[in-house]
This record gives C-alpha cells, sequence and structure tokens, in this order.
C-alpha cells in the first residue's frame, strides 16, 4: 500500500513539474515575462486569541516572483537549474542530497543557501515534501532503547542492545513495521548526553526511546520522530539546555522550521513536553551565580529575535 502511495506521489510530482516548465517557456515563447506565485507558510502564531489559521496547513499570503526584478531574473535561473536536477533524479529514480546539487553548478549558485531556497520554493510549487523530490539529508540523528523496524527491507532491532546507538534511517518514508515496548520518547539536545545516557545503561533500566539530533535536528531525526509518536503513540519528551539555543531547538522540534514551514505537519511534534531546567529555577532553588553561564552578544540576540 505504502508503495503505491509512494508511485502515485512521484507521477503526481513529475507531472507538476512538467506543468510549472511548460508554463515558463510558453510565457517565454510568447514574449511574456514569467511570474511565478509562491505561497507563504508560519509556523508561529502571534494571535493571542487562538481565532487563527497559523497551524492548519493554509499558506500565509503569496510571494510573486518576476523576471522585472534582477533579482528575481538570478532566482528563477536557480529555480529552473534545480528544477533541471530534481527532474533527472525522479525520472533516474535515484537521490541526492542537497550538497551534491550545490556542487553540480557551484559557480552560478555561489553558495550552499541559495540551493536551500530553490528546494523549498520548489516543494511549495509542486505541493510536496522535500523527500518526494528525492532529495535528501545526510543522516545526522541517533536512536537507541526499545524500539525495532525495518527500513527498505533493512531491520534494525535496537530491542536486543536497547543502549546501543543506530543511525536513524535517512528514507524515512521506507520505514515500516515498527514494534515498540517502550513507554516514552525522551529527545536529548546534545550527542555527549546521549552516549552518558548509553554508558550509564540508562535503556536497560527504563522502558523508552531516546533520540538525539546531535544539535539542531536535521529532516530524518524530525520526520522519524513524528513516525514513532504517530504509529506508536507514546509521550515525548524534550531534554535541552536552559539558553537560547536549547530554547530553539526545543521549538524546532516541536513547531518546525522557518525555513519548511511549509512541511511543519510532517516535521513536528506539538506535543512534545518540555524536560530540564527552567529560567525560573535558578531563584526557586537559589542556585549559585558561579554555577551559571554568562549570556554572550550572540546568544542575547538570538534570545531577542
Amino acid at each position: 500500500m505504502e508503495g503505491k502511495r509512494s508511485g502515485s506521489m512521484h507521477c503526481k510530482v513529475l507531472r507538476r513539474l512538467k506543468e510549472l516548465t511548460r508554463s515558463i517557456v510558453e510565457d517565454l515563447a510568447n514574449n511574456r515575462l514569467p511570474i511565478i506565485y509562491i505561497d507563504r507558510f508560519r509556523n508561529y502564531c502571534m494571535d493571542g486569541s487562538g481565532n487563527c489559521y497559523c497551524s492548519s496547513g493554509l499558506s500565509n499570503g503569496k510571494e510573486v516572483v518576476t523576471l522585472k526584478r534582477e533579482s528575481h531574473a538570478r532566482r528563477l535561473d536557480v529555480l529552473l537549474r534545480v528544477l533541471l536536477i530534481v527532474q533527472q533524479l525522479l525520472q533516474e529514480n535515484r537521490h541526492g542530497s542537497k550538497r551534491d546539487i550545490y556542487y553540480m553548478h557551484p559557480s552560478i549558485f555561489k553558495e550552499q543557501a541559495t540551493v536551500d531556497r530553490a528546494i523549498n520554493d520548489i516543494c511549495i510549487l509542486l505541493q510536496c515534501s522535500r523527500h518526494n523530490l528525492n532529495v535528501v539529508s545526510v543522516g545526522n540523528g541517533l536512536v537507541m532503547g526499545w524500539l525495532q523496524f525495518v527500513e527498505a527491507g533493512r531491520k534494525f532491532d535496537c530491542i536486543n542492545s536497547p543502549n546501543t546507538a543506530h543511525p536513524i534511517p535517512v528514507h524515512v518514508e521506507e520505514v515500516d513495521n515498527i514494534i515498540s515496548v517502550a513507554q516514552y520518547i525522551l529527545v536529548v539536545e546534545k550527542e555527549s548526553v546521549f552516549q552518558r545516557l548509553a554508558n550509564d545503561q540508562f535503556c536497560k533500566r527504563n522502558r523508552c526511546i531516546v533520540i538525539s539530533g546531535r544539535g539542531y535536528p536535521d529532516v530524518p531525526t524530525r520526520r522519524f520522530l513524528r513516525l514513532l509518536t504517530e504509529k506508536l503513540r507514546l509521550p515525548a519528551y524534550c531534554l535541552v539546555d536552559c539558553d537560547p539555543y536549547g530554547f530553539d531547538i526545543l521549538a524546532t522540534y516541536r513547531f518546525g522550521s522557518m525555513q519548511m514551514a511549509y512541511d511543519a505537519k510532517f516535521l513536528s511534534v506539538p506535543e512534545i513536553k518540555w524536560l530540564g531546567a527552567f529560567p525560573l529555577d535558578c531563584d526557586n532553588y537559589c542556585i549559585p551565580q558561579q554555577c551559571l553561564l554568562p549570556l554572550t552578544e550572540e546568544g542575547l540576540n538570538w534570545s531577542c529575535c
């Protein structure tokens, strides 16, 4: 069934890609300046009434890209080049990373962020997720605990050695046969904390699944966490530092990232709970000043964003 859904989406994405490209070529052939309307999304809300649609998956306005502006002409050039690469990946049933795409035209793209933006724009225009383009991330996350699953026919059995780290699958859409006897999922910010829990045999004494994105979580880590919470119906907790970076990492797990707000429903876990020291704990528990680290100027600017 999953294979049929994937095949159907594959065909839809290719069809939409060809329709988009055809409309641009027809405009140029008829001496019309192509105009592209890109929906814009957000993953936060500033409406305190609760009567809003910020998390409904609906767009929050449109951005107009046209050749009338020089900066937009370059952006459209990059978009078409990346579209061509994506089309080749889909037609040849191959996968590539964002970094792979960048190195195909480094002198034109100039920086990785240019490719990242184009891929996000393409996902919005084609109404799909990044993995539907066969563009994958290099896996960075780790998992251990009372969990067993299969990815593309390969079995991962964490249960036999619950304190052994396993890489989080890159192709999360190919994960199935998920089995677990865990009671909760614990997400930790840092790899050092993950390794400390492994060394202390934490999962041997606690029926749980432990995940780490090793800092800011990549897309596979967030998609994998979302998949586990959906399939296993387990509570999830996030242990992060009590500083602006920790709060931002928690917010990324809970609400998704700004850059991929269009895909937040597949990359966020709104029900995840915050674990760790709270800012008020410093006063409530009379923690000595010498035990605290001063907030750097960079951290202060981050917290004000």
